[in-house]
């Protein structure tokens, strides 16, 4: 799993970076909210964490500003702060969890784990980037028309729909929706049969990308 790790204090977030690497998780690690901010829209993440003191943007601005853009990727806000409108403040924002400093690692961890769980389960009905309508639950996409998806397809026009303008890479896809069960052959099948699905329905979206390379979805007529 991928991480986000925005927290000014250098040596406090070279410890977590330590930690979370030992744990099994890939962190990048920015030391403001407008670097956070910019790092989560270049690449998806599983989950984020952000300090609220920063420099530049504080975290509860950075959050805000990536609700704005329709970015639901789990976010968990670290504060020296225990007032209780300061945590309100914070979940009022959009977090999905709050851990107030000094903590213990495992605490830490376990509050990653429990985020990331949810987010495996919990699906949006319905993403809409473009003119196209992904309904997870009817398993189709619409514009001027619409299809049925297969499983995976959903799977991976979700991801795509999610992270609308960033290059996400064959190994992150295999991670997310094969379970690292499977080649960037079947990779590129699927994304050949979601891009066949979308040019019969008339979308103003597609997916482009190399076999084993990054694939990056993009609305037609904007820059890839």
């Amino acid at each position: 799993m991928r991480l986000l790790l925005a927290e000014d204090e250098k040596e406090l977030s070279r410890a977590l970076q330590a930690i979370l690497n030992h744990s099994g998780y890939a962190v990048d690690a920015v030391y403001n909210g407008q670097e956070a901010v910019e790092q989560a829209g270049k690449n998806a993440y599983d989950a984020m964490i952000f300090d609220i003191m920063m420099p530049v943007m504080d975290g509860i601005t950075a959050l805000k500003t990536l609700r704005e853009q329709a970015d639901y990727t789990p976010v968990l806000l670290l504060t020296a702060k225990a007032e209780v409108d300061d945590r309100i403040t914070g979940l009022d924002a959009g977090a999905d969890d709050y851990l107030t400093k000094p903590f213990a690692m495992g605490e830490l961890l376990a509050r990653i784990r429990s985020m990331t769980r949810r987010n495996d389960t919990y699906t949006q009905k319905k993403l809409t980037v473009g003119s196209v309508i992904l309904d997870t639950s009817e398993q189709s996409l619409s514009c001027e028309n619409s299809i049925r998806l297969a499983n995976k397809e959903v799977k991976l026009a979700e991801l795509f729909m999610n992270h609308a303008g960033i290059a996400i890479s064959t190994e992150e896809i295999l991670d997310k929706i094969w379970n690292n069960d499977g080649n960037g052959k079947a990779v590129w099948m699927y994304v050949c049969f979601l891009n066949s699905k979308l040019q019969s329905i008339n979308a103003d979206i597609t997916i482009s990308g190399e076999e084993n390379g990054s694939f990056t979805l993009y609305v037609v007529g904007e820059s890839a």
